[in-house]
């Protein structure tokens, strides 16, 4: 992701370590952001949250050190990325590496393919 926008929420599941780091800023959670880059919490291993049985949610919250209002505040935050995602409403940038020549058909592919990028996303009731 590029170091001057903050990361695209469409994409969170592809996330630096560095990009989480930027999203807990903007989500005021920032001080949280140098012990989740010591554990090395990425955008896949966010979308891997949703499937955390009760045990992984104690051990990541104590790992994190973490207080409840805090993670439930990311986990909503999580929440509201996918609803967008899976409705369309996050905007399709261009990637950093593919060349400005292929932005049209980039964007055309991307949006086109929203929903199956999304598909694996599991959002409880």
């Amino acid at each position: 992701m590029s170091k001057e926008h903050p990361p695209e929420p469409l994409d969170f599941f592809i996330w630096t370590v560095e990009d989480v780091g930027m999203w807990l800023e903007e989500i005021n959670l920032g001080s949280y952001r140098q012990i989740f880059k010591e554990n090395g919490v990425n955008g896949e291993y966010l979308e891997g949250m949703s499937m955390f049985t009760t045990e992984q949610i104690l051990r990541f919250i104590r790992r994190c050190h973490m207080k409840w209002g805090d993670f439930i505040t990311l986990c909503k935050e999580l929440r509201r990325i996918k609803v967008a995602c899976l409705k369309g409403e996050q905007k399709v940038r261009r990637p950093w590496w593919a060349p400005s020549c292929l932005s049209l058909v980039f964007l055309k592919v991307a949006k086109r393919n929203r929903q199956s990028r999304v598909v694996s996303l599991k959002l409880e009731p």
